[in-house]
């Protein structure tokens, strides 16, 4: 917790937020299209995702026309994605689709 203010009677308020420290990174370059592309699809493994992501693609289908549809699913949706996986994921698409499906 980070202190936020000092009461006049010396009570200290605190801010239950916290801090947050963000190391900055610099985004993938976009590509010009996405027609014919191999596109990754993301599933973060929180309940509703696989539904919602389902939709997603079956509109990108008919928009982009991917050459490939490659799936993949997260361990936890509580935890980032293992290097691993993500590295697979820059190997073998162009594009990834991913969505919170709460």
């Amino acid at each position: 917790m980070t202190c936020r203010s000092t009461l006049p009677s010396g009570q200290i308020v605190f801010d239950p937020r916290g801090e947050r420290h963000v190391n900055p990174f610099q985004l993938a370059s976009r590509l010009p299209l996405l027609k014919n592309c191999r596109l990754g699809v993301l599933d973060n493994s929180k309940w509703n995702a696989s539904r919602l992501l389902r939709h997603v693609v079956k509109q990108l289908e008919h928009e982009i026309s991917p050459i490939a549809i490659r799936h993949y699913t997260k361990p936890s949706f509580s935890r980032l994605a293992p290097e691993t996986l993500l590295d697979q994921i820059a190997e073998e698409t162009d594009a990834v689709v991913t969505a919170i499906g709460d």
